[in-house]
């Protein structure tokens, strides 16, 4: 499968900013295995890895890096030894440069919520 220069573009900015080679990844799955929070991600690690690895943006709308917790345990499982929150902070950077607010405070129901939760989110959430 021949990339196009969009796809290489999206591959390469990852690769840069985690520090990461994606295409060492062989999808195991051991890093969706060990993840705690797979129950709240659309795609699991390795799929996101995947589609890195295919220059498919529509990883970029994913809510997966914004679920990741860097807790590192994808890490430890991982026999390449691929640092996946890396990776996932990579793309969360990428989304950001494109200026899309990932929370509406217009439609932001803040009953009940903890305001640490409010805060945390939203500095984690928007650009």
């Amino acid at each position: 499968m021949d990339l196009t220069n969009s796809d290489r573009e999206l591959t390469a900015d990852v690769e840069e900013l985690s520090g990461e080679n994606i295409f060492s990844c062989y999808q195991c799955g051991k890093c969706s295995a060990g993840c705690p929070f797979t129950e709240e991600m659309d795609l699991l690690p390795n799929q996101v890895i995947r589609k890195v690895q295919m220059g498919d943006r529509t990883v970029l709308d994913s809510n997966t890096p914004w679920t990741c917790a860097s807790c590192l345990s994808c890490e430890v499982d991982c026999p390449k030894g691929n640092d996946v929150p890396a990776i996932m902070e990579a793309i969360r950077e990428i989304s950001l440069r494109k200026n899309l607010d990932r929370v509406d405070l217009n439609e932001l129901d803040a009953k009940g919520l903890p305001e640490i939760a409010l805060v945390s989110n939203l500095r984690k959430k928007t650009g």
